[in-house]
């Protein structure tokens, strides 16, 4: 199974989602910690308590010389106790746990005479240390682990909180993809509409979609049938010219006068060339064609071929064989299109090939005047004439090239025009070696 790039929009929501999450558990956490940090469980404060209280009784009531002794037994790895003598300089109470120490107290009335202070030993947050006053004026001082929440466990309390949240949003995203999974095949519709070809697309997903989703396929539906009746007309209408057209050939043979009956001429196949034009625009969005193995070196090598025999100055350069999976017919036709400007323009046209991993570049060059710069992309709209030596495009409708751009684009490849650096025009046409998706 190839691994899919998730599309822009699942991933924006699925970022949108994450960070809605995160921002509510950091906020909520620190929230947490500010309001609850360093407040004592309840069991653990009367643990506290309790082994607080016998410590101070048990060491206040033996004599001096044992105290010692008896601090290090009664100490565990939780709870631990020291004897001083000499009482050191009391702390004053950390206003943190000031309610802690109100609490020992009041469970612990034997405390309350002691001046119990309490604070953080030695900075580390998770314990507690105090020292009381016994009554001959020595200390008792003790220390207790684990009594108030550390920094580490609200990271890991806020760690165990957020798995399960980046869970249950990698559940969403999933979801959510599945829910926009109709709007992928609704774009890869539109871009087979924009080739000439009808998708239609499964109508699923949430009611709005699948609203869109049959407003598509009515529309392309529609403008199908319109490109279809608009081409059955025109061919009716091409043919229905053509009866009448070579009646007037017929017709002119007649003419006695050489020179006008050759003027009629050039008139006649000037219209027929237009007629031909019109219909390879108009009908190229519906090429029945299908994309079949070709060589193209052969197509061209051909092309150049039936075009020397009829007296054009055409060269070809490029490899010999050059398989590849296309519409030949489309393809020479553009082709013809270009080489009939080449020879029109430049009275000559260099026809070469180029092969790399993934394209077929056929390049169409001639020694014509050119194209002004400001011009290039008005060139290639249907119907454009330019002024100046290109003034009339193929038969006269400035459809040659549009022709060549629509037939390249339908292939999935690439067409476009500059001017060589010394005289003249180049006409790059780039084709994929592998064939465009119908899907």
């Amino acid at each position: 199974m190839i691994f899919k790039r998730p599309s822009a929009l699942l991933t924006r929501i699925f970022g949108i989602l994450l960070l809605a999450i995160v921002f509510e558990f950091a906020a909520s956490t620190l929230f947490y910690e500010r309001v609850a940090r360093l407040q004592v469980r309840e069991e653990e404060a009367h643990r506290l308590a309790e082994h607080l209280a016998l410590g101070y009784r048990l060491v206040g009531s033996r004599p001096a010389a044992e105290r010692i002794a008896l601090a290090a037994r009664i100490s565990s790895d939780k709870f631990r106790f020291e004897w001083r003598k000499s009482p050191p300089p009391l702390p004053a109470i950390a206003p943190e746990l000031r309610t802690m120490r109100d609490q020992i107290v009041q469970w612990e009335p034997t405390l309350a005479r002691s001046d119990l202070r309490l604070y953080l030993a030695g900075g580390r947050g998770h314990v507690v240390a105090g020292i009381a006053s016994l009554p001959d004026g020595s200390t008792v001082r003790f220390e207790a682990a684990h009594v108030v929440e550390s920094a580490s466990i609200a990271a890991n309390r806020f760690l165990l909180a957020i798995i399960p949240a980046v869970a249950l949003i990698i559940i969403a995203g999933l979801m959510i993809r599945r829910t926009l999974r109709p709007m992928g095949e609704l774009a890869r519709a539109a871009e087979a509409v924009g080739q000439g070809r009808e998708l239609l697309v499964e109508e699923r997903g949430p009611g709005e979609v699948r609203r869109v989703i049959r407003a598509f396929n009515a529309m392309q539906t529609r403008i199908h049938r319109l490109i279809a009746d608009r081409t059955q007309a025109l061919a009716a209408a091409g043919h229905d010219l053509r009866t009448p057209l070579a009646r007037l050939r017929l017709r002119s043979e007649a003419i006695a006068d050489a020179d006008l009956r050759k003027a009629i001429f050039g008139d006649l196949g000037e219209m027929e060339e237009m007629i031909e034009s019109l219909l390879a625009y108009f009908g190229g969005e519906t090429d029945p064609q299908p994309p079949v193995r070709v060589d193209l070196a052969v197509l061209i090598d051909t092309l150049v071929d039936e075009v020397r025999d009829l007296g054009g100055a055409v060269t070809y350069a490029g490899p010999r064989h050059a398989e590849m999976q296309l519409r030949p017919a489309a393809i020479k036709r553009a082709l013809r299109n270009l080489v009939d400007n080449g020879l029109h323009y430049g009275g000559g046209a260099d026809v070469s090939l180029r092969m790399t991993n993934d394209w077929a570049i056929i390049a169409v060059e001639d020694d014509g005047p050119g194209i002004p710069e400001d011009r290039m992309e008005e060139a290639l709209r249907p119907f454009s004439r330019l002024d100046g030596a290109r003034a009339r495009n193929t038969a006269g409708l400035g459809l040659g090239l549009s022709i060549v751009e629509r037939i390249v684009r339908s292939e999935g490849g690439d067409f476009r025009i500059a001017n060589r650096s010394v005289r003249g025009l180049r006409a790059e046409i780039r084709l994929p070696l592998a064939p465009p998706k119908n899907d």
